[in-house]
C-alpha cells in the first residue's frame, strides 16, 4: 500500500498504512508520528493503479499481480532492517527526543514491530494490534477446522485443505521452489511464531485485539505464557464483538463498517504509553 493516493480528478490524499483511522492530532500532542513506506512501492500512486484493497498494481488490468520487485522484498527481516534504518536516522535529528521510542504494528505490522523491539535496544514500548502469536500459516489450519465444525465444508475437504497447506509451507523452505515461486517467501518469514519473541522482550508490551478476529483469537492464551515465565510486562485489552480491524460485528458475523473503533483503540494505547 502506498503512503499517498492520487485520484484522477480530486486532490491527492494521505493513506499512510491506514493511520487516517486514528486521531492523529491526539497522537501529535505527545509524539512525532512516523509511518514507514512499503518496500519497492511508490510513495505516491495513481488511483487507477490500486486494487480494491488499495494495493499497488503496476498493471491495472491485473488486479492481483504485484510487482516482482515487491514480492521479492516482502519478507519480515527486510521490513525490520528498513525500519531500523529509519529509526537510526531519526535518532540523529535535533528535533527528536530519544528518551522514548514507541513501536506499534497492526496485523502483519505487529510481526515487524516485534522484530524491531527484539533487535533494537532503543525501543521503550511495544504495541501489538490484531496480532497472531503463532505466526500466520496456522490461521489457515484453524479456518479449515472451524469451517468443518460449523458444517460449511466436510471434514474430508478440511483434511485435504490442511494437507495442502502443510505442503505449501514445506515448499516455502525449499530453496529451489522459492526461486520458482517467490510469493512463498512471505509465508515462510511471516509464519515465525511471535510468542517466543514476546517472551524475550523486557520492555512494556501492549496487546489489543478483537474477540471476533480469527487471526488473533489465540491471543487469549498469551497471558498463560507470561504467567508461566514469571513475566509481568504485558498489558492486554480484549475488545468484545470487534473484528480484525476493530469494526463491530453484526449477528450474521459480518463487519459493520459504520461502527468502527480504531480511534478508541489507539487513544487507549496512547494513554497507556503516558502512564
Amino acid at each position: 500500500m502506498p503512503l499517498f493516493i492520487k485520484p484522477e480528478k480530486e486532490q491527492m490524499w494521505m493513506f499512510g498504512g491506514g493511520i487516517t483511522n486514528f486521531d492523529i492530532n491526539e497522537i501529535r500532542r505527545n509524539y512525532h508520528l512516523i509511518v514507514i513506506s512499503m518496500p519497492k512501492t511508490p510513495v505516491i500512486v495513481d488511483e487507477k493503479n490500486l486494487n480494491k484493497s488499495y494495493c499497488f498494481i503496476p498493471n491495472s488490468n491485473e488486479t492481483n499481480e504485484f510487482s516482482k520487485e515487491y514480492v521479492k522484498a516482502d519478507y519480515l527481516e527486510n521490513y525490520k532492517d528498513r525500519a531500523n534504518k529509519v529509526l537510526s536516522f531519526l535518532r540523529n535529528q535535533k528535533w527528536v527526543d530519544n528518551s522514548k521510542l514507541i513501536v506499534a504494528g497492526h496485523s502483519q505490522g505487529s510481526k515487524v514491530a516485534t522484530l524491531i523491539s527484539l533487535k533494537n535496544k532503543n525501543v521503550t514500548h511495544l504495541g501489538l494490534f490484531g496480532s497472531n502469536p503463532f505466526g500466520r500459516i496456522d490461521q489457515l489450519i484453524r479456518e479449515d477446522r472451524k469451517s468443518a465444525e460449523n458444517k460449511k465444508i466436510t471434514w474430508i475437504e478440511a483434511d485435504k485443505s490442511m494437507v495442502d497447506t502443510y505442503q505449501m509451507y514445506r515448499d516455502s523452505y525449499n530453496e529451489d521452489t522459492l526461486k520458482k515461486n517467490p510469493n512463498l517467501l512471505a509465508w515462510k518469514s511471516f509464519s515465525r511464531p511471535l510468542i517466543n519473541d514476546w517472551l524475550k522482550i523486557k520492555i512494556p508490551t501492549y496487546l489489543a485485539y478483537g474477540t471476533n478476529d480469527i487471526a488473533s483469537d489465540l491471543c487469549d492464551l498469551v497471558p498463560l505464557f507470561y504467567i508461566q515465565n514469571a513475566k509481568n510486562n504485558l498489558t492486554y485489552k480484549r475488545y468484545l464483538n470487534l473484528e480484525h480491524n476493530f469494526y463491530e460485528v453484526n449477528d450474521d458475523g459480518r463487519a459493520d463498517y459504520e461502527k468502527d473503533h480504531w480511534t478508541e483503540v489507539m487513544n487507549e494505547f496512547i494513554k497507556w504509553t503516558l502512564k
